[in-house]
């Protein structure tokens, strides 16, 4: 069924996502490590949460839920700015994945997983906010273009 290949992928993505801003909090130097940090622990959290929700959805819908991990990044790079240029990136697939499943939901006409989508998305697109306004400079109130 697409709808669970669809549920499972954004699983492995969310999962990646928690190694990834795991990873990016260890990494996290300067005078504003802490409320960085903060926030990096805080993303890796919702996306196990995000991760568990998808996979509960796979058995909801009689799949199996995926025990792989979505791709990782490590650009050895570990300013700031690249850190949150990655977390761009990764937030972009992720809320491609739920407009996918959106997608095939109204196919199927799955309410509930097309509900399911409309909330991730909304929730995802207020993540890429966040992370769009910390790359900007102080003043600027144009989206960021830099990926």
């Amino acid at each position: 069924m697409k709808i669970i290949d669809k549920l499972n992928q954004i699983m492995e993505l969310e999962l990646a996502g928690v190694v990834r801003y795991t990873h990016y909090s260890l990494m996290i130097y300067g005078y504003n490590r802490i409320p960085i940090v903060s926030w990096m622990k805080s993303n890796a959290m919702e996306g196990l949460e995000h991760a568990h929700r998808a996979g509960e959805m796979v058995t909801l819908l009689g799949g199996h839920p995926s025990l792989k991990i979505g791709p990782l990044l490590e650009t050895e790079n570990h300013d700031i700015g690249n850190i949150m240029r990655e977390s761009l990136t990764h937030e972009k697939e992720a809320l491609a994945c739920y407009y996918d499943l959106m997608k095939l939901a109204a196919e199927e006409s799955n309410v509930l997983i097309e509900e399911y989508a409309r909330e991730m998305i909304s929730c995802e697109e207020l993540h890429l906010d966040e992370v769009d306004k910390m790359l900007r400079k102080p003043g600027d109130i144009e989206q960021f273009s830099g990926v």
